[in-house]
């Protein structure tokens, strides 16, 4: 996107009495230079541009806060960690680890990274090394080379600059958000030492806050002007360090990421074997727009349990749950898995079903192994906040292609799952 994003938030905040500036990122639009991906010509635009306010401005340079949405959000959290002027962060719908965000579960995900590619070619400039690497990320060759390529613009690894600085970072993101997953964002914001906040919400990438860039209100933008407020023109505080908006309805405080999860239930899963000979009706849709239409309906992605192939899945459900569930904090599973190839992958579901055997999707992960032998694997689903009513079954379903990422399966290979597996699911 262009300046022109944040003219309503941008308005709003020098109405207040901010002097706030909005600029176009080098190489997209009207701006110059090429695209650069959050890199360091970008991290230095960040400080050329406090350098020009505090010519040009009455801005006091003590007080200088940053802002945005994807782009604008891991551009913010990097400038925050090299330049010591930027007292307040707010990045909405960003990334802590760009490596992570392109191969999760060692599993690409190639839905993102082609609006990526399709947006650098219809409004930017793209870089000779920003098409090399999308090229080699699709011909999944160079891993080494993507991987620095992302580490240098991923905040993560500017953490110990944002704990010399102490910035007060807001962070906010979607559960479903299918482009920069919410568990990143987890983990950094404990690594945090200064001023910090957490908030999840439902949706997915930048849809909690669009309605806000239209001028709306919008909770996401009522918390970042409440952060600037408090952190850079000392107004009260508000708010807790942790707010998930529960899906469904609903706001929960807590005082730090520990407090999110009260226990945990362990479901043991029984041996089940399957084979790669395609998708089934599990499965997380389309990036953007499936999780994006929860946000806006309250309808999550949908499947009916009986309709799941059983000879391309394997399928695990709890008993009835009489006083329901209150799903809160990061599921995870533990798979042994012995796979008939040497490389392979496999797509872990968590479904909320109700009597008739409809599942609506809670949350979900790939995992892809790249050596033959059996597979022990950890996966991490993504965090969320979910209320399983009362009568309802979770269940877990494995199957072996998703729409949403690029699997490693020869087709027609098995997977056999062994008896040493579980599913951990957080409650309250």
């Amino acid at each position: 996107m262009n300046d022109a994003e944040y003219l309503a938030q941008a308005r709003s905040l020098a109405t207040a009495g901010y002097v706030v500036l909005s600029y176009t990122a080098r190489g997209f639009w009207a701006s110059g230079g090429q695209i650069d991906t959050a890199g360091p010509k970008d991290i230095a635009d960040v400080s050329a541009a406090i350098d020009w306010l505090d010519a040009n401005t009455t801005a006091d340079p003590a007080r200088v806060g940053l802002g945005g949405v994807s782009y604008g959000a891991g551009i913010s959290l990097i400038a925050a960690g090299q330049d010591p002027r930027v007292r307040a962060v707010a990045a909405l719908s960003g990334w802590s680890d760009l490596v992570e965000s392109l191969y999760a579960g060692q599993t690409r995900h190639p839905q993102a990274v082609w609006l990526l590619q399709a947006a650098a070619r219809l409004v930017g400039r793209p870089s000779a090394e920003f098409e090399q690497i999308v090229s080699d990320y699709f011909a999944n060759r160079n891993i080494g080379g993507i991987t620095a390529w992302g580490q240098l613009r991923s905040a993560e690894t500017y953490l110990a600059g944002l704990r010399a600085n102490q910035p007060a970072i807001l962070l906010a993101n979607a559960y479903g958000d299918s482009i920069f997953g919410p568990n990143q964002l987890v983990e950094f914001f404990g690594d945090l030492t200064g001023p910090k906040r957490l908030e999840l919400s439902p949706g997915d990438h930048a849809i909690p806050e669009l309605t806000g860039l239209a001028g709306l209100p919008n909770e996401v933008w009522a918390s970042t002007r409440q952060w600037f407020d408090q952190h850079l023109r000392g107004g009260a505080a508000g708010g807790a360090p942790v707010v998930l908006r529960v899906r469904g309805g609903g706001v929960e405080s807590y005082a730090d990421w520990a407090d999110v999860t009260g226990t945990s239930n362990r479901y043991p899963l029984s041996a089940a074997s399957f084979r790669a000979n395609g998708d089934t009706v599990a499965n997380a849709g389309v990036v953007l727009l499936t999780n994006g239409l929860e946000a806006l309906t309250g309808i999550p992605p949908l499947a009916w349990l009986p309709a799941v192939d059983r000879s391309r899945a394997a399928v695990w459900q709890t008993g009835l749950l009489p006083g329901g569930a209150a799903v809160r904090g990061i599921p995870r599973v533990h798979l042994t898995v012995t796979p008939g190839a040497s490389t392979g992958t496999v797509v872990a579901y968590l479904y909320d079903v109700d009597l008739l055997g409809t599942g609506r999707l809670v949350t979900h992960a790939p995992y892809t192994w790249l050596s033959g032998g059996q597979q022990v694997i950890d996966l991490a689903l993504p965090a969320t906040a979910w209320n399983v009513p009362a009568g309802h079954r979770l269940a877990l379903v494995l199957d072996t292609e998703d729409p949403l990422y690029l699997d490693a399966n020869p087709y027609g290979a098995a997977v056999s799952v062994g008896g040493s597996s579980w599913v951990d699911v957080p409650l309250r």
